[in-house]
């Protein structure tokens, strides 16, 4: 049978795409058991040189920060101080390298990272084995440790049930369980650069520029910090959408972006961006930072009852994607006055906020 002229071409285009999709996950598993049993070797490697120190636990901590910041100059991201712990934590939790071995074609960084936050050693390689066994992603991993499913396993009578729940409300995270280099772990493994359009969708990239020229253009005051900003802390990493400092009032004005409507999930994250930013970045003379969260539909309830209620720090804003009529764009504005002022109520009869 002819396809497109060709005798044979689906068969044969059907067969390459399934080579080029084995292709990549052998490349994905060459990578992944390298990266892994590298930090492994990392991780030995500084609890042997601990063993010489005297104090080990002030020893340790300058050891850590030193070995960071050479290790970051020569290699590039992926060996924060947090990092570095980790692997040391890896090789305290795991010291048999023959066990966590066999795992190794299914098991990533990021699934060795959830099992390190498991402090039952019996939990911890059940979780393990588990993973392999069921072929799970490291976000239902993660999400089973949270909810801690071995320990509700465990004591349940009715273990398909709990089974069943599991399999169903981590249906969508078992999804694309291969990312290959979609993985920015894998990615700066290898030495590739995270560039600021590699965490943005088409549309999300479009609005954040937008934003950021309108800002920089017409705002008063308004000066450019960064794009998709990344903040470490001691227990994960952030990524902040857009980052500006307004020089007329002297503080950090933080934008997030979300891709839908507001929830109370968005709100409590804006807020703790804020807090964040005012602990780790602020210096002596600014002002606390002020955070604006981007959504495509606000909510009248967020607005009356969560923190950004009466909160001058704290902003919500609608977007558009088109280009409305002069009437529902009027209709839009008077909305959003409305939505406005059930959060700053203190506004709405004149009154100003200092």
């Amino acid at each position: 049978m002819k396809e497109n002229g060709i005798v044979g071409y689906q068969t044969a285009l059907e067969d390459i795409k399934q080579i080029i999709t084995l292709g990549q996950k052998y490349a994905y598993q060459a990578a992944n058991k390298a990266m892994v049993l590298t930090y492994w070797q990392i991780g030995k490697r500084i609890v042997k040189q601990e063993q010489k120190g005297e104090e080990r636990a002030a020893y340790g901590k300058q050891l850590i920060h030193l070995l960071s910041e050479e290790l970051t100059r020569d290699f590039g991201k992926g060996f924060s101080e947090r990092n570095i712990r980790n692997f040391r934590k890896f090789y305290v939790l795991f010291p048999d390298e023959k066990i966590w071995q066999t795992c190794l074609p299914n098991l990533t960084w990021s699934h060795v990272c959830c099992l390190l936050r498991v402090s039952d050693e019996d939990a911890r390689m059940w979780y393990m084995k588990e993973s392999v066994k069921e072929g799970w992603s490291s976000r239902t991993l993660d999400r089973n440790i949270g909810t801690q499913y071995y320990y509700r396993l465990l004591q349940s009578p009715k273990k398909e049930k709990v089974i069943a729940e599991m399999q169903e409300k981590t249906k969508e995270s078992q999804q694309n369980k291969y990312e290959l280099l979609k993985s920015p772990i894998v990615a700066e493994f290898l030495g590739f650069k995270n560039e600021d359009s590699y965490l943005e969708s088409d549309l999300e990239s479009a609005i954040l520029t937008h934003i950021r020229d309108f800002l920089m253009e017409m705002g008063k005051g308004f000066a450019f910090v960064a794009r998709q900003q990344h903040i470490v802390t001691e227990t994960a990493d952030y990524f902040i959408d857009l980052v500006f400092y307004n020089i007329e009032l002297k503080c950090y004005v933080l934008i997030d972006l979300k891709m839908g409507k507001i929830t109370h999930q968005d709100v409590g994250q804006i807020d703790m961006y804020v807090r964040m930013y005012d602990e780790l970045k602020c210096r002596e003379g600014d002002n606390p930072t002020l955070g604006i969260l981007l959504c495509s539909e606000t909510d009248e309830d967020i607005a009356r009852y969560s923190v950004l209620h009466d909160n001058d720090r704290l902003f919500m804003s609608k977007y558009l994607t088109y280009l409305p009529t002069k009437e529902r764009l009027r209709e839009e504005i008077e909305r959003q006055k409305e939505i406005f002022y059930m959060q700053h109520p203190g506004l709405q009869n004149g009154e100003s906020e200092v």
